[in-house]
């Protein structure tokens, strides 16, 4: 059997299968973006890591060092953002060829710190090594969050909203403008989905607003694509879900990048990857305060996109006219093609 047979996720299960049960210390263990683990203090520990590898993660010279710096940032902090925490030191391993230009690490430092400092969290350490090839950049972060407060995967009832901050599917417009640098789209609309995938903006003062609230069920940033992450919290609430894809909130910018790169704007919405917004879910009866409270915490709208069912609805994307299509998790899978 390959790696490739059982993908990303079934992997992770393996591993944890194969791993003694978690201690009484940890609240939250493999199977999450974050561990959550008890401490002595009032507080939960938050832990989180990610790896960005030349090649498969970014375009060195698409990105350039300061914003690989700032993204490589901003997606750990997003996590600790899904989880309602609050960031607070960071570890940076690094591995490179030798021939790596020393310029290059203080840009990529550069954006770290400009990332990290925003949030008010600190860079204290990491690791660096020899990689002959290509460039990586891994990350681990700590956060807090009070236990009650905590988000997780898992609440999701049956009758819930689901909802999102922001936009979806700028990210996957973004990236398909990387890759199609001929397509024909307005300046504005170029830089707008450009920075929307190369540099995101984790929403940590949304996560904090939500938390503080105390009305969301469930939770998850959206990194792999709206379909495989709601599917995430399907699966750790023992639910399913109905998307109505005429409620997603997909810019015009992303609706002009899919008509000139010949993609659909649905399909960025649903399994475009890396928007980092904040996809959750409410009882129907406190959405509007939930709407509210986001929009004057932060003045960052918050869109209805969905229902919570039960498990055997499975997965349900509902289009305009009503048609329902099977909406397989889809998004991204480091050893499967999504």
């Amino acid at each position: 059997m390959l790696v490739s047979d059982l993908g990303e996720f079934g992997l992770i299960d393996r591993v944890a299968g194969a791993l003694p049960p978690p201690g009484e210390g940890v609240v939250v263990g493999i199977g999450d973006d974050v561990a959550v683990l008890r401490t002595d203090g009032e507080n939960y520990l938050l832990a989180t890591c990610d790896i960005q590898v030349e090649g498969v993660h970014f375009l060195r010279e698409a990105i350039g060092p300061y914003r690989l710096g700032r993204k490589a940032a901003a997606i750990n902090l997003s996590d600790i953002a899904a989880m309602g925490g609050v960031p607070t030191y960071l570890l940076v391993s690094l591995a490179m060829p030798p021939q790596t230009e020393v310029s290059f690490i203080d840009e990529l430092y550069r954006g770290l710190q400009d990332e990290v400092s925003a949030a008010g969290a600190e860079i204290v350490g990491g690791n660096m090594a020899n990689l002959p090839d290509r460039f990586m950049i891994d990350i681990l972060l700590l956060g807090w969050v009070e236990p009650d407060h905590l988000l997780l995967r898992s609440g999701a009832r049956v009758g819930d909203q689901v909802c999102v901050t922001g936009v979806l599917g700028n990210s996957a417009a973004g990236l398909a403008l990387l890759l199609d640098p001929q397509a024909e789209v307005d300046p504005e609309v170029w830089e707008q989905l450009l920075a929307a995938h190369l540099t995101p903006r984790p929403c940590l003062l949304e996560g904090r607003a939500l938390a503080g609230m105390g009305a969301v069920t469930a939770a998850i940033d959206v990194s792999d694509g709206t379909l495989s992450d709601i599917g995430h919290i399907c699966e750790r609430s023992h639910v399913g879900v109905d998307i109505w894809a005429e409620q997603l909130p997909i810019s015009e910018a992303a609706r002009s990048a899919a008509q000139a790169t010949g993609k659909d704007a649905l399909d960025f919405a649903l399994r475009g990857g890396e928007d980092y917004q904040l996809l959750f879910t409410v009882p129907q009866p406190r959405v509007g305060e939930v709407m509210e409270g986001v929009w004057a915490a932060t003045g960052t709208p918050v869109t209805v996109i969905g229902q919570i069912l039960p498990p055997a609805a499975g997965i349900q994307v509902v289009l305009s006219d009503g048609t329902r299509l099977p909406g397989s998790k889809g998004g991204w899978d480091h050893f499967r093609q999504s």
